[in-house]
């Protein structure tokens, strides 16, 4: 039985307050799991079944029949930190042989009965008495409140961000809510914008000092993106079938999530 999950919203600073709970915000992709009829089911947020695909999670999973749980897909890296390539990798080919982790942080339906309307601090102690007796699932910890020491040391430790969720907050299938906000960890870096994808528009990015492509920028706000139309139309350009090369770079500041082991920047977007 699919859900579609809850969804954080963003903020930019991280904050201490009791009346919510702190989590590690996980790099992997985000699945629910399901055991009705004593058969288990794996769904990625978008209703993509999932089940062939990860057997190793479930195959020696006790947990009550009626039983949906969220969380997050991850593959630990060697120092413990989820790693989003090797998760996405593992994701388009079974025959990859990274080891995978089930991190479970909230439990919708138990023994049958929907506990969605639960809050999030009772359905925790319900999720705490489950014995998964495996490495393989793992239930994610919490502290209360303490969102900005959390944040420096995620910060420290070069993670992704935190999540912040209200402690009252009852489980809302498929909404997005400012009871459950993420904060992310971004990077910043100048560069420069090199040239326009045609099939999308996006920009193509490069160091100050080179003519390297470091990634490619979706999310330009319309204002600056006028802007950098008409730069363009003084200083020139060349173009294929693909692309469209500036002859001379724009500078600007983008934020993102990190470097891949390609080099490239994830998910850079205009900063100024």
């Amino acid at each position: 039985m699919f859900f579609a999950p809850m969804l954080l919203q963003k903020t930019n600073e991280p904050f201490d307050d009791d009346s919510y709970i702190t989590e590690l915000k996980l790099d992997g992709i985000r699945l629910i799991l399901s055991k009705f009829d004593n058969k288990v089911k794996l769904y990625t947020r978008h209703n993509n079944e999932v089940t062939a695909l990860f057997k190793e999670i479930y195959e020696n999973l006790n947990i009550p029949d009626g039983t949906v749980l969220d969380g997050e897909l991850i593959v630990p890296g060697t120092d413990g930190a989820p790693n989003f390539e090797a998760v996405m990798e593992r994701f388009k080919s079974k025959k990859s042989q990274h080891f995978l982790q089930y991190c479970v942080f909230d439990i919708i339906y138990f023994n049958g009965k929907n506990i969605a309307a639960k809050p999030l601090i009772e359905r925790k102690e319900i999720l705490s008495s489950l014995d998964f007796d495996q490495e393989r699932i793992v239930t994610v910890q919490w502290t209360e409140g303490h969102g900005v020491p959390y944040f420096n040391i995620v910060k420290k430790r070069d993670l992704e961000g935190i999540v912040l969720k209200r402690k009252d907050s009852q489980y809302e299938i498929n909404k997005r809510t400012d009871k459950w906000l993420k904060v992310i960890n971004y990077k910043y870096k100048d560069v420069l914008i090199t040239g326009i994808l045609k099939k999308d528009q996006s920009f193509l990015l490069s160091p100050l000092d080179s003519n390297q492509n470091i990634g490619v920028m979706e999310f330009v706000p319309t204002k600056e993106r006028k802007q950098i139309y008409r730069e363009i139309e003084q200083t020139g350009i060349t173009e294929n079938e693909k692309a469209i090369y500036f002859k001379q770079g724009i500078p600007c500041n983008v934020k993102f999530r990190n470097w891949t082991s390609k080099g490239k920047l994830r998910i850079p977007s205009f900063n100024a």
